[in-house]
């Protein structure tokens, strides 16, 4: 009686760890390819970036007389004091 016990609780244990071990390599398998599909979809998005950075870079650079309003920020117009100034009859 104490031999057959022995035995089934070996197998028990033999039967536990061959799950373990399939769950385990399961498991990692699914890992592994969800981590790289992750990392493929950030390299790509990462490369995109990046052509869209060099391809603005690369119209301005192309348009070398383009230039920035050198007014933009002026609220008022810098010759209204000037028009009052010479103009008396206003």
């Amino acid at each position: 009686m104490n031999g057959s016990k022995i035995i089934m609780v070996v197998v028990g244990i033999i039967v536990v760890v061959i799950v373990g071990v399939i769950a385990g390599v399961l498991g990692y398998s699914g890992g592994q390819k969800a981590g790289y599909d992750k990392a493929v979809a950030d390299l790509k998005a990462q490369q995109e970036a990046l052509a869209q950075t060099a391809l603005e870079e690369a119209a301005k650079a192309a348009n070398p007389f383009g230039s920035s309003n050198p007014l933009e920020g002026v609220e008022s117009n810098p010759f209204e004091k000037t028009k009052q100034v010479l103009n008396p009859f206003e």
